[in-house]
C-alpha cells in the first residue's frame, strides 16, 4: 500500500500547490509521511463530523476541498472545533490534506468535475491560465563540441517539452571571424580569418530558468565570446488550466430543463437551485465555476454563454449583470447553487483517479456527511 508521502506527492502533482492563489493555505495539515495509508475519505469541507467518519471508517488519510486552517492560528488546542478536528485526526493517525484553489482550475479539477457531471462537450476553461512564460535560446558552436554543449543546456534544465526531456534542434552552417589583439582563441590565430564548420542548436527553456542556462552554456561552450541569441516567447494559453469551465449541451433546452437538469445532477439543499432570466430562453452553451464565482460574471458575457452556473452570487453584481440582458445589450442567465453541492461533484472524480492509479492497494471511500451549512428554509 502506498504511504502518506507517496500520495500527497501523487495529489501535488495533479493538483499543484503552486498553483493556489497567494491567500490559499493548501497541502498537508497533519500526519507522518512515513505512514501507510490503507483508507481514504474524500469531503469537501474539514468539519469535525467528517473527522469522526474518518475515524469510524479506519482511514489513514482525509482529502479535502477546503483548508482546516485558512487563516493563521497561534494553537489547535482542542478547546476550539479546528483544534478538535486535528487531535481527533493525529490521535487516530490520520493525515489531513487539503487542495483548494490549486484544484479548481486544472484538468479534472472543481470546475471541470462540474461541467462533466452536467454532460457538457467540448469543455475548456472560461478563463484560462497564462502558460509558463518560455525562452529560445540559439546558439552556435562547432560541431565537435555539440553534443557536450547540449547535455550541458538539457542538464540545466533547457529541452523539457510536457513529458519530454532535452529536446532541441541543430542546423549545419559556417561560422566566421578573425580573433584580434588581446583575444586567445579556441581555434585559430590572432589576425587571422577563421572559416569553422559550426552547428545551430535551439533549445526552450524556462524564463526562470533563463540565467542559469545561459550559464551553463557559457561555462560549457569552447569559445572564449560564443555567439548566441535568447528570445522571449509570445505568451501563450494552458489549453487545460484555469478559471471556470465553458462548454456545450448536447441539443438546446429551455432554462427551465436546465434549471430542473441542475437539480438532479447535484445533491439536494436547502438553498435549492436559484435562476434569474426567462424559463423558456433556449440554453446551449453554458459557463460555470464551482464555488464562489461571481469574480468571473464580466468574462462569462463576454463569452456569450447562454446561461453561467456558480454559487454565492451577490445580489448587486447579479442585479447588474441582469440589466444588461433586460436593455438588449447582452447577458448570460444566472443558476445559484449551494457552494457544497457544487464543489462536491469533483469527489466522484478524485476517487476514480486514485483508484485507476493505485488499483486495490487502496481504499477510497466518499464522505456521506451533508456539510453545507443550511438545513432548511420557510
Amino acid at each position: 500500500m502506498p504511504t502518506l508521502g507517496e500520495l500527497t506527492a501523487l495529489l501535488d502533482r495533479w493538483y499543484p500547490p503552486a498553483h493556489a492563489d497567494s491567500w490559499d493555505a493548501v497541502g498537508l495539515v497533519c500526519g507522518d509521511l512515513a505512514d501507510d495509508v490503507r483508507r481514504v475519505l474524500l469531503a469537501v469541507d474539514p468539519v469535525l463530523a467528517v473527522a469522526d467518519e474518518a475515524v469510524a471508517l479506519g482511514a489513514q488519510l482525509v482529502v479535502t476541498h477546503h483548508p482546516l486552517l485558512l487563516k493563521g492560528v497561534h494553537g489547535v488546542a482542542a478547546i476550539d472545533p479546528k483544534g478538535a478536528v486535528v487531535h481527533r485526526l493525529v490521535r487516530a493517525g490520520c493525515g489531513l490534506l487539503a487542495a483548494h484553489t490549486n484544484a479548481d482550475s486544472p484538468a479534472l479539477g472543481v470546475s471541470e468535475s462540474l461541467a462533466l457531471a452536467l454532460g457538457l462537450v467540448d469543455v475548456r476553461p472560461l478563463e484560462a491560465d497564462p502558460a509558463p512564460a518560455l525562452d529560445k535560446l540559439v546558439v552556435f558552436a562547432p560541431v565537435a563540441d555539440a553534443e557536450r554543449l547540449r547535455a550541458a543546456l538539457a542538464e540545466a534544465g533547457a529541452g523539457r517539452i510536457g513529458d519530454y526531456e532535452a529536446a532541441s534542434f541543430t542546423s549545419v552552417g559556417e561560422g566566421r571571424f578573425r580573433p584580434t589583439a588581446g583575444a586567445t582563441p579556441a581555434i585559430g590565430a590572432v589576425g587571422r580569418d577563421e572559416v569553422v564548420e559550426e552547428v545551430r542548436v535551439e533549445v526552450v527553456l524556462p524564463q526562470a530558468a533563463r540565467s542559469a542556462v545561459v550559464a551553463a552554456m557559457l561555462a560549457a561552450h569552447p569559445y572564449e565570446e560564443p555567439a548566441y541569441d535568447v528570445v522571449a516567447l509570445a505568451p501563450l494559453d494552458e489549453s487545460d488550466r484555469g478559471s471556470g469551465r465553458v462548454g456545450r449541451l448536447p441539443a438546446p433546452v429551455s432554462l427551465r430543463d436546465f434549471a430542473a437538469l441542475v437539480a438532479r445532477v447535484l445533491p439536494e439543499t436547502a438553498s435549492g437551485v436559484r435562476v434569474a432570466g426567462d424559463p423558456d430562453q433556449l440554453v446551449e452553451h453554458v459557463g460555470l465555476c464551482g464555488g464562489a464565482g461571481d469574480f468571473l460574471l464580466d468574462r462569462a458575457r463576454a463569452a456569450g454563454v447562454d446561461v453561467y452556473l456558480t454559487s454565492d452570487l451577490r445580489h448587486h453584481p447579479a442585479s447588474e449583470l441582469r440589466e444588461h440582458a433586460a436593455h438588449g445589450t447582452g447577458a448570460p442567465a444566472l443558476v445559484d447553487v449551494a457552494h457544497w453541492a457544487a464543489e462536491s461533484t469533483w469527489l466522484p472524480v478524485l476517487r476514480r483517479r486514485l483508484l485507476a492509479e493505485l488499483g486495490d492497494t487502496v481504499e477510497v471511500h466518499l464522505s456521506t456527511i451533508r456539510t453545507d451549512p443550511w438545513t432548511f428554509r420557510v
